[in-house]
């Protein structure tokens, strides 16, 4: 391959990286690795991929996929980068934005401080989840926890709420437990003590239909969970 052509493109093809991430890194708590992380992620998105693969990943890092996909799983946790939903020609796909990094920067730059109690209940609820599962959670659905927390606004308390009865329902699935906290906010409630009652309220009306069918086809009658994906709008 022509050497000039190389070096040309060593030359011109380079990446800014911003000076305040190498500044102010360790500052808002990243080790050297995760920085690389996020350098490399700025530069596939500065190039027009932003969703790289965790094998895109690996071959730039001395990491395997494995701990690719691990490290950014953290660094989403961490509330340095997210998972956000694109419209691509009226195709929805996920794409990673490094808008937390920037404003964690920003606040370490002109000395705000960062919401240490609101990141202590981030970590708490992460560890249940993860704890409850039995596996550590993936990006997406690191980034749909984060999301319950600082776009629809529900508290850690309705949260962890909505988690204890998917675990009761058997029914241990993200799309369960946010279907739980979509019925909950449609209703206005915003306490564990509504929740429980609303969830009684349901379950009653449940248990008089489960009456009903038993007084007809003489079925012994049977208290069922409530099934929140069938809820209807």
């Amino acid at each position: 391959m022509d050497m000039k052509f190389m070096l040309k493109l060593v030359e011109t093809g380079s990446v800014n990286v911003p000076a305040l991430l190498i500044e102010h890194y360790h500052d808002i708590g990243l080790n050297e690795q995760e920085c690389m992380m996020l350098i490399q992620v700025h530069s596939f998105i500065s190039r027009g991929d932003d969703f790289p693969t965790f094998d895109d990943l690996s071959r730039r890092m001395t990491l395997n996929e494995t701990a690719c996909a691990d490290l950014l799983r953290r660094l989403i946790q961490g509330g340095f980068l997210s998972i956000v939903q694109k419209n691509d020609q009226q195709l929805y796909a996920e794409a990673y934005s490094l808008h937390p990094l920037w404003e964690k920067l920003l606040r370490a730059a002109y000395g705000m401080t960062i919401d240490l109690p609101s990141k202590k209940n981030e970590d708490t609820l992460y560890t249940l989840f993860e704890t409850e599962f039995g596996r550590p959670l993936s990006p997406i659905e690191c980034e749909t926890l984060a999301m319950w927390m600082d776009q629809d606004r529900h508290s850690p308390a309705l949260i962890k709420g909505a988690l204890r009865e998917a675990v009761v329902s058997g029914k241990l699935n993200f799309r369960y437990i946010d279907r739980i906290l979509f019925d909950w906010k449609k209703n206005g409630i915003k306490t564990l003590d509504q929740a429980k009652a609303r969830g009684e309220k349901v379950r009653s009306h449940q248990q008089r239909s489960a009456n009903a069918v038993h007084s007809i086809h003489h079925d012994a009658p049977k208290m069922p969970a409530y099934n929140w994906l069938e809820k209807r709008e």
